[in-house]
Protein backbone atom coordinates (compact mmCIF):
# COMPACT_ATOMS: atom_id res chain seq x y z
CA UNK A 1 0.00 0.00 0.00
CA UNK A 2 1.16 3.68 -0.86
CA UNK A 3 1.51 5.79 2.05
CA UNK A 4 1.36 9.46 1.47
CA UNK A 5 4.45 11.21 1.04
CA UNK A 6 3.88 13.81 4.16
CA UNK A 7 3.37 10.43 6.52
CA UNK A 8 6.11 8.71 4.74
CA UNK A 9 8.56 11.19 5.81
CA UNK A 10 6.76 11.65 9.04
CA UNK A 11 7.22 7.97 9.89
CA UNK A 12 10.96 7.98 8.65
CA UNK A 13 11.57 10.39 10.81
CA UNK A 14 11.16 7.53 13.71
CA UNK A 15 13.59 4.95 12.43
CA UNK A 16 16.78 4.38 13.06
CA UNK A 17 18.23 1.72 9.96
CA UNK A 18 21.13 -0.07 9.28
CA UNK A 19 22.97 -1.06 6.14
CA UNK A 20 25.65 -3.87 5.03
CA UNK A 21 29.33 -3.14 4.53
CA UNK A 22 32.19 -0.26 5.24
CA UNK A 23 30.17 2.45 2.75
CA UNK A 24 26.78 3.57 2.70
CA UNK A 25 24.52 2.30 -0.36
CA UNK A 26 22.31 4.69 -2.32
CA UNK A 27 19.51 3.33 -0.65
CA UNK A 28 20.72 4.21 2.62
CA UNK A 29 21.43 7.84 1.29
CA UNK A 30 17.82 8.54 -0.33
CA UNK A 31 16.64 7.46 3.03
CA UNK A 32 18.26 9.99 4.66
CA UNK A 33 17.16 12.64 1.84
CA UNK A 34 13.74 11.22 2.71
CA UNK A 35 13.77 11.49 6.49
CA UNK A 36 15.22 8.66 8.20
CA UNK A 37 16.14 9.62 11.20
CA UNK A 38 19.45 7.57 11.32
CA UNK A 39 21.68 4.19 10.95
CA UNK A 40 22.88 2.29 13.26
CA UNK A 41 26.61 0.95 12.48
CA UNK A 42 27.59 -1.99 13.54
CA UNK A 43 31.49 -3.87 13.54
CA UNK A 44 31.01 -5.13 9.52
CA UNK A 45 30.29 -0.84 9.04
CA UNK A 46 34.27 -0.36 10.53
CA UNK A 47 37.48 -0.80 9.31
CA UNK A 48 39.37 2.14 11.44
CA UNK A 49 38.98 5.43 12.13
CA UNK A 50 40.04 7.08 8.92
CA UNK A 51 37.36 4.90 6.86
CA UNK A 52 34.63 5.63 9.98
CA UNK A 53 34.88 9.03 9.41
CA UNK A 54 34.77 9.08 5.75
CA UNK A 55 31.43 6.71 6.34
CA UNK A 56 30.12 9.11 8.94
CA UNK A 57 30.55 12.10 6.60
CA UNK A 58 29.21 10.42 3.87
CA UNK A 59 26.14 9.63 5.80
CA UNK A 60 25.82 13.32 6.74
CA UNK A 61 26.47 15.02 3.49
CA UNK A 62 22.85 13.89 2.74
CA UNK A 63 21.23 15.56 5.67
CA UNK A 64 22.99 17.50 8.20
CA UNK A 65 20.67 16.76 11.53
CA UNK A 66 21.38 12.57 10.87
CA UNK A 67 21.54 10.57 13.94
CA UNK A 68 24.52 8.22 13.42
CA UNK A 69 24.63 5.66 16.38
CA UNK A 70 26.46 2.82 17.50
CA UNK A 71 27.18 0.81 20.78
CA UNK A 72 30.48 1.74 22.35
CA UNK A 73 30.06 0.61 25.75
CA UNK A 74 33.96 -0.24 26.45
CA UNK A 75 34.85 -3.65 27.78
CA UNK A 76 33.31 -6.48 25.99
CA UNK A 77 30.66 -4.69 23.50
CA UNK A 78 33.02 -2.23 21.23
CA UNK A 79 32.24 -1.58 17.45
CA UNK A 80 34.88 1.03 17.02
CA UNK A 81 37.52 -1.48 18.07
CA UNK A 82 35.87 -4.51 17.18
CA UNK A 83 38.47 -5.65 15.82
CA UNK A 84 40.89 -6.00 18.35
CA UNK A 85 39.38 -4.93 21.41
CA UNK A 86 38.83 -2.08 23.31
CA UNK A 87 41.15 -0.07 24.93
CA UNK A 88 38.48 1.03 27.95
CA UNK A 89 37.22 -1.70 30.68
CA UNK A 90 33.85 -2.39 31.04
CA UNK A 91 31.38 -1.37 33.46
CA UNK A 92 31.67 -4.22 35.93
CA UNK A 93 35.60 -3.43 36.25
CA UNK A 94 34.54 0.69 36.62
CA UNK A 95 32.48 -0.75 39.51
CA UNK A 96 34.96 -2.57 41.86
CA UNK A 97 37.69 0.39 41.23
CA UNK A 98 34.31 2.82 42.24
CA UNK A 99 35.95 5.96 41.56
CA UNK A 100 32.92 7.77 40.03
CA UNK A 101 36.06 10.32 38.21
CA UNK A 102 37.70 7.73 36.45
CA UNK A 103 34.39 6.20 35.36
CA UNK A 104 33.42 9.95 33.88
CA UNK A 105 36.95 10.26 32.76
CA UNK A 106 36.39 7.24 30.53
CA UNK A 107 33.18 7.54 29.31
CA UNK A 108 34.57 11.03 28.10
CA UNK A 109 37.05 9.86 26.17
CA UNK A 110 34.77 7.50 24.44
CA UNK A 111 32.33 10.21 23.86
CA UNK A 112 35.73 12.21 22.44
CA UNK A 113 36.26 9.11 20.21
CA UNK A 114 33.14 9.10 19.35
CA UNK A 115 32.52 12.86 18.22
CA UNK A 116 35.95 12.43 16.13
CA UNK A 117 34.83 9.73 14.38
CA UNK A 118 31.57 11.41 13.22
CA UNK A 119 28.88 9.32 15.75
CA UNK A 120 26.48 11.29 18.02
CA UNK A 121 24.61 8.93 19.75
CA UNK A 122 25.81 6.11 21.77
CA UNK A 123 23.48 3.15 22.47
CA UNK A 124 25.35 2.90 26.50
CA UNK A 125 25.96 3.04 28.75
CA UNK A 126 24.24 -0.26 30.34
CA UNK A 127 22.69 0.59 33.59
CA UNK A 128 21.11 -2.98 34.46
CA UNK A 129 21.51 -3.73 38.11
CA UNK A 130 23.53 -7.76 37.42
CA UNK A 131 21.83 -9.41 40.47
CA UNK A 132 22.12 -12.78 38.59
CA UNK A 133 25.51 -14.55 38.22
CA UNK A 134 23.63 -16.42 34.85
CA UNK A 135 22.44 -13.44 33.36
CA UNK A 136 23.56 -14.31 29.60
CA UNK A 137 23.38 -11.11 28.31
CA UNK A 138 24.17 -8.27 30.98
CA UNK A 139 27.03 -9.61 32.76
CA UNK A 140 30.30 -7.34 32.92
CA UNK A 141 28.39 -4.90 30.66
CA UNK A 142 26.44 -4.04 34.28
CA UNK A 143 28.64 -1.60 37.10
CA UNK A 144 27.61 -4.79 39.57
CA UNK A 145 24.72 -5.97 41.56
CA UNK A 146 24.57 -2.90 44.05
CA UNK A 147 21.82 -0.98 43.24
CA UNK A 148 23.49 2.30 44.85
CA UNK A 149 26.42 1.70 43.48
CA UNK A 150 25.19 1.26 39.43
CA UNK A 151 23.26 4.18 39.98
CA UNK A 152 25.96 6.31 40.82
CA UNK A 153 28.19 4.94 37.92
CA UNK A 154 25.04 5.15 35.70
CA UNK A 155 25.05 9.24 36.25
CA UNK A 156 28.82 9.83 35.94
CA UNK A 157 28.94 7.34 32.89
CA UNK A 158 26.15 9.71 30.89
CA UNK A 159 27.68 13.08 32.13
CA UNK A 160 30.84 12.06 30.80
CA UNK A 161 29.47 10.77 27.31
CA UNK A 162 27.80 13.83 27.05
CA UNK A 163 30.58 16.35 27.89
CA UNK A 164 31.38 15.79 23.83
CA UNK A 165 27.70 16.62 22.49
CA UNK A 166 27.54 12.73 22.28
CA UNK A 167 23.76 11.43 23.33
CA UNK A 168 24.23 8.53 25.75
CA UNK A 169 21.41 6.10 25.65
CA UNK A 170 21.04 4.23 29.15
CA UNK A 171 19.56 0.32 29.25
CA UNK A 172 17.85 -1.29 29.22
CA UNK A 173 14.86 0.09 30.29
CA UNK A 174 13.21 -0.99 33.24
CA UNK A 175 16.02 -3.35 34.04
CA UNK A 176 17.75 -6.79 32.31
CA UNK A 177 19.71 -7.55 34.76
CA UNK A 178 17.76 -10.30 36.68
CA UNK A 179 17.12 -12.40 33.80
CA UNK A 180 18.29 -15.78 33.24
CA UNK A 181 17.81 -15.82 29.42
CA UNK A 182 18.77 -13.72 26.38
CA UNK A 183 16.12 -11.41 24.69
CA UNK A 184 18.02 -11.46 20.97
CA UNK A 185 16.45 -15.42 21.27
CA UNK A 186 13.27 -15.24 23.45
CA UNK A 187 11.01 -13.12 25.85
CA UNK A 188 12.63 -13.11 29.16
CA UNK A 189 10.27 -12.61 32.60
CA UNK A 190 11.35 -10.87 35.40
CA UNK A 191 8.36 -11.28 37.81
CA UNK A 192 9.27 -9.85 40.98
CA UNK A 193 7.21 -7.14 42.56
CA UNK A 194 7.05 -3.40 41.43
CA UNK A 195 8.41 -2.00 44.69
CA UNK A 196 11.25 -4.41 44.42
CA UNK A 197 11.47 -3.20 41.17
CA UNK A 198 11.62 0.45 42.22
CA UNK A 199 14.19 -0.41 44.90
CA UNK A 200 16.54 -2.45 42.83
CA UNK A 201 16.76 -1.89 38.91
CA UNK A 202 15.03 1.39 38.59
CA UNK A 203 17.78 3.25 40.67
CA UNK A 204 19.94 3.91 37.95
CA UNK A 205 16.87 5.22 35.84
CA UNK A 206 16.10 7.78 38.41
CA UNK A 207 19.77 8.51 38.41
CA UNK A 208 20.55 8.99 34.77
CA UNK A 209 17.42 11.32 34.30
CA UNK A 210 18.44 13.45 36.84
CA UNK A 211 21.34 13.39 35.12
CA UNK A 212 19.98 14.34 32.12
CA UNK A 213 20.69 11.30 29.76
CA UNK A 214 19.03 12.62 26.38
CA UNK A 215 18.16 9.02 25.62
CA UNK A 216 17.40 5.89 27.42
CA UNK A 217 16.08 2.58 25.43
CA UNK A 218 13.61 -0.58 26.19
CA UNK A 219 14.45 -4.18 26.89
CA UNK A 220 12.60 -6.42 25.55
CA UNK A 221 11.18 -8.30 28.90
CA UNK A 222 8.33 -9.48 30.47
CA UNK A 223 7.46 -7.79 33.83
CA UNK A 224 4.26 -9.36 34.41
CA UNK A 225 3.34 -6.93 37.19
CA UNK A 226 3.37 -4.23 34.55
CA UNK A 227 3.40 -5.92 31.38
CA UNK A 228 1.37 -9.05 31.70
CA UNK A 229 2.68 -11.20 28.47
CA UNK A 230 3.96 -8.14 26.71
CA UNK A 231 7.61 -7.07 26.41
CA UNK A 232 8.28 -3.71 28.35
CA UNK A 233 8.78 -2.22 24.55
CA UNK A 234 5.19 -2.55 23.82
CA UNK A 235 3.90 -0.99 27.35
CA UNK A 236 2.71 2.43 28.18
CA UNK A 237 2.36 1.65 31.72
CA UNK A 238 6.20 1.00 31.38
CA UNK A 239 7.27 3.59 28.90
CA UNK A 240 4.78 6.51 29.29
CA UNK A 241 3.18 5.70 33.17
CA UNK A 242 6.51 4.63 34.70
CA UNK A 243 9.52 6.04 32.74
CA UNK A 244 7.53 9.60 31.77
CA UNK A 245 5.02 9.85 34.81
CA UNK A 246 6.93 8.80 37.79
CA UNK A 247 11.02 8.93 36.90
CA UNK A 248 10.18 12.22 34.99
CA UNK A 249 11.69 11.22 31.59
CA UNK A 250 11.54 13.68 28.71
CA UNK A 251 13.86 12.39 26.65
CA UNK A 252 13.92 10.21 23.54
CA UNK A 253 12.92 6.50 24.20
CA UNK A 254 14.55 4.28 21.78
CA UNK A 255 13.73 0.66 21.28
CA UNK A 256 16.04 -2.10 21.20
CA UNK A 257 16.30 -3.75 18.23
CA UNK A 258 12.91 -4.92 16.49
CA UNK A 259 14.18 -7.34 14.46
CA UNK A 260 15.02 -9.58 18.32
CA UNK A 261 13.20 -12.41 19.09
CA UNK A 262 11.88 -11.00 22.36
CA UNK A 263 10.34 -8.32 20.78
CA UNK A 264 9.17 -9.77 16.79
CA UNK A 265 8.09 -13.18 18.33
CA UNK A 266 5.13 -10.75 19.78
CA UNK A 267 4.83 -8.81 17.52
CA UNK A 268 4.67 -11.24 14.42
CA UNK A 269 6.70 -8.84 12.84
CA UNK A 270 8.62 -5.50 12.54
CA UNK A 271 6.70 -3.43 11.10
CA UNK A 272 3.81 -4.62 13.41
CA UNK A 273 6.20 -4.19 16.18
CA UNK A 274 7.24 -0.43 15.43
CA UNK A 275 3.39 0.10 15.43
CA UNK A 276 2.90 -1.27 19.10
CA UNK A 277 6.07 0.21 19.90
CA UNK A 278 4.76 3.64 18.72
CA UNK A 279 1.59 3.42 20.25
CA UNK A 280 2.97 2.71 23.41
CA UNK A 281 5.31 5.40 23.73
CA UNK A 282 8.47 4.83 22.03
CA UNK A 283 10.03 7.87 19.39
CA UNK A 284 12.98 6.41 17.89
CA UNK A 285 12.13 2.53 16.84
CA UNK A 286 15.91 0.49 15.91
CA UNK A 287 14.84 -1.85 13.79
CA UNK A 288 18.38 -3.96 13.33
CA UNK A 289 20.94 -4.83 11.81
CA UNK A 290 19.66 -6.86 8.88
CA UNK A 291 17.98 -4.23 7.13
CA UNK A 292 17.61 -3.28 3.83
CA UNK A 293 15.59 -0.94 1.27
CA UNK A 294 12.63 -3.15 1.33
CA UNK A 295 12.49 -3.45 5.53
CA UNK A 296 12.29 -0.27 5.70
CA UNK A 297 9.83 0.60 3.39
CA UNK A 298 7.78 -1.96 4.76
CA UNK A 299 7.75 -1.21 8.25
CA UNK A 300 6.83 2.68 6.89
CA UNK A 301 3.55 1.11 5.29
CA UNK A 302 2.68 -0.86 8.58
CA UNK A 303 2.90 2.50 10.51
CA UNK A 304 1.42 4.27 7.78
CA UNK A 305 -2.00 1.20 8.04
CA UNK A 306 -2.03 2.00 11.43
CA UNK A 307 -2.82 5.58 11.40
CA UNK A 308 -4.82 5.53 8.86
CA UNK A 309 -7.30 2.55 10.60
CA UNK A 310 -6.95 4.62 13.51
CA UNK A 311 -4.61 2.01 15.45
CA UNK A 312 -2.40 4.60 16.20
CA UNK A 313 -3.01 8.50 16.41
CA UNK A 314 -1.10 10.63 13.86
CA UNK A 315 -0.58 12.45 17.14
CA UNK A 316 1.74 10.47 18.68
CA UNK A 317 4.35 9.64 16.08
CA UNK A 318 4.52 13.51 15.42
CA UNK A 319 5.63 13.81 18.82
CA UNK A 320 7.78 10.97 18.22
CA UNK A 321 9.25 12.28 15.61
CA UNK A 322 9.44 16.17 17.26
CA UNK A 323 11.71 14.43 20.07
CA UNK A 324 13.65 12.71 17.38
CA UNK A 325 14.56 15.96 15.93
CA UNK A 326 14.79 17.64 19.05
CA UNK A 327 18.13 14.87 19.97
CA UNK A 328 19.63 15.05 16.33
CA UNK A 329 19.45 19.41 17.37
CA UNK A 330 20.84 18.54 21.01
CA UNK A 331 23.78 17.21 19.23
CA UNK A 332 24.62 19.71 16.63
CA UNK A 333 25.24 21.95 19.95
CA UNK A 334 28.95 21.46 19.71
CA UNK A 335 30.83 20.23 23.46
CA UNK A 336 34.47 20.21 24.41
CA UNK A 337 35.99 18.10 22.61
CA UNK A 338 39.13 16.67 23.53
CA UNK A 339 41.78 13.81 22.77
CA UNK A 340 40.49 10.19 23.44
CA UNK A 341 42.40 9.26 26.43
CA UNK A 342 42.97 5.18 25.79
CA UNK A 343 45.65 5.26 28.31
CA UNK A 344 43.14 5.55 31.04
CA UNK A 345 41.38 2.71 30.12
CA UNK A 346 44.91 0.51 30.79
CA UNK A 347 45.26 2.24 34.05
CA UNK A 348 41.72 1.14 35.45
CA UNK A 349 41.53 -2.29 34.04
CA UNK A 350 44.87 -2.99 35.93
CA UNK A 351 43.57 -1.10 39.16
CA UNK A 352 40.25 -3.47 38.85
CA UNK A 353 42.18 -6.79 38.67
CA UNK A 354 41.44 -8.84 41.62
CA UNK A 355 44.18 -11.85 42.69
CA UNK A 356 43.47 -14.36 45.29
CA UNK A 357 46.74 -17.11 46.19
CA UNK A 358 49.68 -16.59 44.47
CA UNK A 359 51.04 -15.96 41.12
CA UNK A 360 54.90 -17.28 41.51
CA UNK A 361 56.42 -19.39 39.65
CA UNK A 362 54.31 -19.07 35.77
CA UNK A 363 57.05 -17.62 33.56
CA UNK A 364 57.18 -21.11 31.42
CA UNK A 365 53.68 -21.74 31.80
CA UNK A 366 51.03 -23.46 29.77
CA UNK A 367 48.26 -20.77 28.90
CA UNK A 368 45.25 -22.86 28.03
CA UNK A 369 42.20 -20.17 26.58
CA UNK A 370 39.08 -22.63 27.16
CA UNK A 371 36.84 -21.31 24.06
CA UNK A 372 33.35 -20.02 24.79
CA UNK A 373 30.92 -18.43 22.02
CA UNK A 374 30.73 -14.67 22.69
CA UNK A 375 27.05 -12.85 23.02
CA UNK A 376 25.28 -11.55 20.80
CA UNK A 377 25.60 -7.86 21.95
CA UNK A 378 29.18 -8.23 21.94
CA UNK A 379 29.92 -10.38 18.47
CA UNK A 380 33.21 -11.87 17.54
CA UNK A 381 36.15 -9.19 19.21
CA UNK A 382 39.13 -10.54 20.20
CA UNK A 383 39.65 -11.55 23.30
CA UNK A 384 42.17 -13.33 26.26
CA UNK A 385 46.08 -12.95 26.78
CA UNK A 386 46.94 -14.17 23.30
CA UNK A 387 48.00 -10.35 21.69
CA UNK A 388 49.67 -10.03 25.04
CA UNK A 389 51.87 -12.96 25.38
CA UNK A 390 52.75 -12.18 21.98
CA UNK A 391 54.05 -8.76 23.21
CA UNK A 392 55.76 -10.43 26.25
CA UNK A 393 59.49 -10.03 24.94
CA UNK A 394 59.05 -6.07 26.30
CA UNK A 395 59.32 -7.43 29.53
CA UNK A 396 63.14 -9.02 28.77
CA UNK A 397 65.53 -9.02 26.16
CA UNK A 398 65.64 -11.88 22.69
CA UNK A 399 62.20 -12.94 22.98
CA UNK A 400 60.03 -13.59 19.52
CA UNK A 401 56.86 -15.40 18.79
CA UNK A 402 56.37 -18.19 16.67
CA UNK A 403 53.82 -21.02 15.93
CA UNK A 404 50.38 -19.45 15.75
CA UNK A 405 47.15 -21.50 15.82
CA UNK A 406 43.87 -22.71 17.56
CA UNK A 407 43.35 -25.38 18.93
CA UNK A 408 40.31 -27.41 17.11
CA UNK A 409 40.75 -30.87 18.68
CA UNK A 410 42.55 -32.43 21.66
CA UNK A 411 45.37 -30.13 23.71
CA UNK A 412 47.81 -31.54 21.34
CA UNK A 413 46.63 -28.97 18.56
CA UNK A 414 48.83 -26.02 18.08
CA UNK A 415 49.20 -22.34 19.76
CA UNK A 416 51.02 -19.45 20.33
CA UNK A 417 54.65 -19.73 21.70
CA UNK A 418 56.43 -16.72 23.42
CA UNK A 419 60.48 -17.84 23.56
CA UNK A 420 62.61 -15.96 25.80
CA UNK A 421 66.13 -16.27 26.35
CA UNK A 422 66.01 -19.59 28.05
CA UNK A 423 63.46 -22.29 28.08
CA UNK A 424 62.37 -21.15 31.69
CA UNK A 425 60.97 -18.30 29.55
CA UNK A 426 58.86 -20.19 27.13
CA UNK A 427 54.63 -19.23 27.44
CA UNK A 428 52.57 -21.46 25.37
CA UNK A 429 49.02 -20.13 24.67
CA UNK A 430 46.35 -23.06 23.57
CA UNK A 431 42.85 -22.16 22.46
CA UNK A 432 40.25 -25.62 22.94
CA UNK A 433 36.76 -26.06 24.14
CA UNK A 434 36.39 -28.04 27.56
CA UNK A 435 34.51 -31.13 26.13
CA UNK A 436 37.33 -31.61 23.85
CA UNK A 437 40.64 -32.31 26.30
CA UNK A 438 41.00 -33.78 29.17
CA UNK A 439 43.01 -33.25 32.69
CA UNK A 440 45.65 -35.48 31.60
CA UNK A 441 45.94 -34.61 27.76
CA UNK A 442 46.81 -31.28 29.29
CA UNK A 443 49.15 -32.40 32.09
CA UNK A 444 50.87 -34.31 30.06
CA UNK A 445 51.69 -31.34 27.75
CA UNK A 446 52.41 -29.10 30.82
CA UNK A 447 55.28 -31.40 32.42
CA UNK A 448 56.68 -29.91 35.07
CA UNK A 449 54.97 -26.63 34.03
CA UNK A 450 52.25 -24.69 35.59
CA UNK A 451 48.76 -24.53 33.76
CA UNK A 452 46.97 -20.57 33.38
CA UNK A 453 43.35 -21.37 32.31
CA UNK A 454 42.07 -18.33 30.97
CA UNK A 455 38.09 -18.46 30.54
CA UNK A 456 34.86 -16.10 30.72
CA UNK A 457 31.96 -17.09 32.99
CA UNK A 458 33.43 -20.29 34.21
CA UNK A 459 31.14 -20.82 36.62
CA UNK A 460 28.27 -21.24 34.33
CA UNK A 461 29.85 -24.35 32.54
CA UNK A 462 29.84 -27.95 33.89
CA UNK A 463 32.76 -29.27 31.32
CA UNK A 464 34.94 -26.55 31.97
CA UNK A 465 34.21 -26.47 35.74
CA UNK A 466 35.25 -30.16 36.33
CA UNK A 467 38.51 -29.58 34.01
CA UNK A 468 39.27 -27.00 36.28
CA UNK A 469 38.62 -29.04 39.31
CA UNK A 470 40.53 -32.20 37.81
CA UNK A 471 43.83 -30.36 36.92
CA UNK A 472 44.16 -28.90 39.89
CA UNK A 473 43.89 -31.40 41.93
CA UNK A 474 47.02 -32.99 40.61
CA UNK A 475 48.91 -29.82 39.07
CA UNK A 476 50.01 -26.00 39.48
CA UNK A 477 47.07 -24.37 38.47
CA UNK A 478 46.13 -20.59 38.32
CA UNK A 479 42.90 -19.37 36.29
CA UNK A 480 42.01 -16.06 35.32
CA UNK A 481 38.11 -15.42 34.66
CA UNK A 482 37.56 -12.55 32.48
CA UNK A 483 33.61 -13.06 32.69
CA UNK A 484 31.28 -12.34 35.71
CA UNK A 485 32.80 -13.34 38.68
CA UNK A 486 30.71 -15.80 40.95
CA UNK A 487 32.00 -17.14 44.47
CA UNK A 488 32.93 -20.94 42.90
CA UNK A 489 36.64 -21.47 42.79
CA UNK A 490 38.50 -25.21 42.08
CA UNK A 491 39.63 -26.69 45.14
CA UNK A 492 43.37 -26.65 44.98
CA UNK A 493 43.82 -23.95 42.58
CA UNK A 494 47.19 -22.08 43.44
CA UNK A 495 45.75 -18.34 42.32
CA UNK A 496 42.65 -16.95 40.85
CA UNK A 497 43.04 -13.84 39.30
CA UNK A 498 39.26 -11.71 38.33
CA UNK A 499 39.56 -8.89 35.44
CA UNK A 500 35.76 -8.20 35.40
CA UNK A 501 35.39 -8.01 31.35
CA UNK A 502 37.47 -9.26 28.55
CA UNK A 503 38.69 -6.33 26.75
CA UNK A 504 41.70 -5.79 25.27
CA UNK A 505 42.66 -3.52 28.32
CA UNK A 506 41.47 -6.10 30.92
CA UNK A 507 43.62 -8.97 28.75
CA UNK A 508 46.77 -6.51 29.12
CA UNK A 509 46.15 -6.03 32.94
CA UNK A 510 46.08 -9.85 33.41
CA UNK A 511 49.04 -10.63 31.67
CA UNK A 512 50.71 -7.49 33.39
CA UNK A 513 49.78 -9.26 36.53
CA UNK A 514 51.17 -12.70 35.88
CA UNK A 515 54.29 -10.94 35.03
CA UNK A 516 54.07 -11.35 30.83
CA UNK A 517 54.02 -7.89 29.67
CA UNK A 518 55.06 -4.59 30.97
CA UNK A 519 53.45 -1.62 31.90
CA UNK A 520 50.97 -0.09 29.41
Amino acid sequence: MAVDAGLRRLALGTLLAAFPGQSAPQWALDLLDDGLAGHVLFGANIADPVQVTGLTAQLRASRGDVLLALDEEGGDVTRLAHAQGSPYPGNAALGVLDDLTTTRRIYRSIGAELAGSGVNLNLAPTVDVNTVDDNPIIGTRSFGADPVRVAAHAAAAVAGLQESRVAACAKHFPGHGATVADSHRELPTVDVPLELLRQRDLLPYAAVVQAGAQAIMTAHIRVPVLTGDAPATFSRRVLVDLLRGELGFTGVVVTDALEMLGASDFAGSIPHGAVLALASGADLLCIGARVDAALVESTVAGIGAAIGDGRLPVSRVEEAAERVAALAAWTRQGGVIEAPQPELGYRAALRAVHVEGTLDGLAGALVVRLASESSIAAGRVPWGLGPHLRNAGTAGAGDVVSGVGVASGGAASGGDVVHGAGAARTVEQLTVPAEQTTAEELCARAGTRPIVFVGRNLHRSAPERALLEAVAATHPTVVVEMGWPSSWRPRQVRGFVTTYGASHANGRAAAQRLGWAAPQ
